[in-house]
């Protein structure tokens, strides 16, 4: 008798997870240069197959376009690799001279990913990618339409990292993915992070798991033209970034806000942009189509071309029509359309000025898109100020295309698929997420205002002069460790943790495999420097 998929499902889960936590224990004795080796591998190996596995997820899920799936792909590899691989996640990563503090770098464990059928293979092959670079292993769930290319995007990068000298097992994907073990994945003992994307049910799973997370949701992002903007310009914008991947993206620009001033002249350029306004009984048409009753997104007109909606929702419209605009005259369940559409689909308000258009962004954001992402089109810095300061959203983005804006394709933003929406979207998160959140910090802190001063000494020694050293014979140590003649105590700290890391540790039995670890005689901390090689350190850092 064939085995239930369900437990086939989980088995394999449990299999990959075991496998993630050997290999990182591994591979958390790597030092900076071989962690670095392998991401760019990684980074490369995603690259050079982004065409390849672009169409791969347009065939397997219908959604988007393979060309733009493809730009994505580069950008979730090399992109994030070039704004990476300057980043420190081993060893001493940071040193204040003026405050004594010392901050090492140590690996968070094994990362679960959670990842959506809009974007599979640029966003786990992104997960990944800054996993690793923090000395993570990473175990992915794809979503069940998106199985096939997703598990070929991490088999491409995995190969890779192992050829450059990875730990077999440190990255994994469940093959055959079901609810059931994906719910068991985020609650896995050996787990200790996940990074949530997809829809808000599953992103409130994970958060709900007893797990840290790192959860993003839907976007619903407001585009206001002010009546100063460079009207063409903004317009091309919207409608590139609303074509863009036919709006998949959580970041593409949901509706429109136009200052009444110069509506008429926004209405001329979307349409010379091939633009169709949908009126009347078609636009109520367009509401049934996209959703149903309770306000669930129809998936099957995701990432759809506008004519082909258009024709299901019985609209005739020119073959060459680009986007489907409804103008509304409110915000709420009762205008489905105000919801975010993941298709090339927009609402378009109009409103009498900016005061106005600040009021209705914040009704749009806060009806399905709170604390992810606004774009404002305005050569009025008094206005784009007030709009950054009063807009529930934490990427207020300026005369830039929302949809490859948000993700820092644009502009300086962390280059990142996963975009946290702040404690307003109910994440813990509120920026790009990037390698440097896939690592846990500790902190050396040294005495800068003393209790107890040592015996004999009737003055503490003032942080904010580093060259000063003991003036008496009672061992004082200086203000920062003094370092042997030829390097600094940073390199000699890091050269001892590297020598250290050298030593990879001993495989335990899988029982063993826990967080509980920790509680065991003799363990090691950071890059596989023990307790013993701390205290020794210290003291020889005092005694020069």
């Amino acid at each position: 008798m064939p085995l239930d998929k369900d437990l086939q499902s989980i088995q394999e889960m449990r299999d990959l997870v075991q496998k993630a936590k050997q290999a990182q224990i591994e591979f958390r004795a790597y030092d900076q240069a071989r962690v670095d080796r392998i991401v760019k591998a990684m980074a490369d190996a995603g690259y050079e197959a982004a065409e390849r596995l672009g169409r791969m997820a347009h065939e397997e899920t219908g959604f988007g376009k393979p060309d733009d799936k493809k730009k994505k792909n580069e950008f979730a590899t090399r992109r994030v690799w070039e704004s990476i691989k300057d980043l420190r996640t081993v060893g001493v990563i940071r040193e204040d001279r003026e405050k004594r503090i010392i901050e090492i770098a140590e690996p968070m464990g094994v990362v679960c990913a959670l990842i959506p059928s809009t974007n599979p293979t640029s966003t786990v092959m992104f997960k990944a990618i800054i996993s690793v670079k923090g000395r993570n292993g990473i175990v992915a769930s794809p979503h069940p339409r998106a199985a096939k290319c997703t598990a070929e995007a991490m088999n491409v990068i995995a190969q890779a990292a192992e050829a450059a000298g990875a730990p077999q097992g440190l990255m994994g994907c469940i093959n055959e993915p079901t609810l059931e073990a994906t719910n068991q994945l985020m609650k896995h003992k050996l787990i200790s992070v996940i990074l949530a994307t997809g829809s808000n049910p599953m992103v409130k799973s994970a958060y709900s798991s007893g797990k840290p997370c790192y959860g993003v949701g839907s976007g619903n992002v407001p585009a206001y033209i002010e009546k100063s903007a460079n009207i063409r310009k903004a317009v091309a914008d919207i409608v590139s970034g609303k074509i863009f991947d036919l709006g998949v993206l959580c970041s593409t620009e949901a509706s429109v806000v136009v200052d009444a001033a110069v509506k008429t002249v926004v209405v001329e350029e979307f349409k010379r942009r091939n633009c169709y306004f949908v009126e009347g009984d078609d636009n109520e048409k367009l509401s049934r189509l996209m959703f149903d009753q309770r306000g669930a997104i129809n998936p099957n007109m995701v990432g759809k071309p506008a004519a082909y909606i258009a024709k299901n929702a019985g609209i005739n419209v020119p073959a060459e029509t680009q986007v489907l605009v409804a103008e509304l005259s409110a915000v709420g369940r009762e205008y489905p359309l105000s919801r975010e559409k993941l298709s090339p689909v927009l609402s378009f308000y109009t409103v009498d000025n900016w005061r106005e258009g600040c009021e209705r962004c914040i009704e749009l954001l806060e009806f399905g898109g709170i604390g992810h992402t606004l774009v404002i089109h305005s050569m009025d810095e008094d206005i784009i100020m007030k709009f950054a300061l009063e807009k529930p959203a934490f990427r207020i983005l300026v005369n830039t295309q929302a949809a490859l804006g948000a993700v820092g394709y644009t502009n300086e933003l962390l280059p990142s698929m996963t975009l946290g929406p702040g404690t307003f979207g109910g994440s813990i998160i509120s920026e790009n997420v990037s390698a440097k959140h896939m690592i846990n910090v500790k902190r050396l802190a040294f005495e800068t205002r003393p209790i107890n001063p040592p015996e004999g000494e009737t003055k503490t020694l003032p942080a904010s002069k580093p060259e000063i050293q003991p003036t008496t014979s009672h061992n004082i140590p200086p203000v920062m460790p003094k370092p042997s003649p030829s390097k600094s105590w940073m390199e000699e700290i890091d050269e001892r943790i590297r020598m250290k890391a050298g030593n990879a540790p001993v495989h335990k039995k899988e029982e063993q495999l826990s967080h509980s670890e920790s509680k065991d005689d003799g363990r090691t901390l950071g890059s596989g420097i023990s307790e013993e090689d701390v205290e020794r350190i210290i003291k020889d850092f005092s005694k020069r």
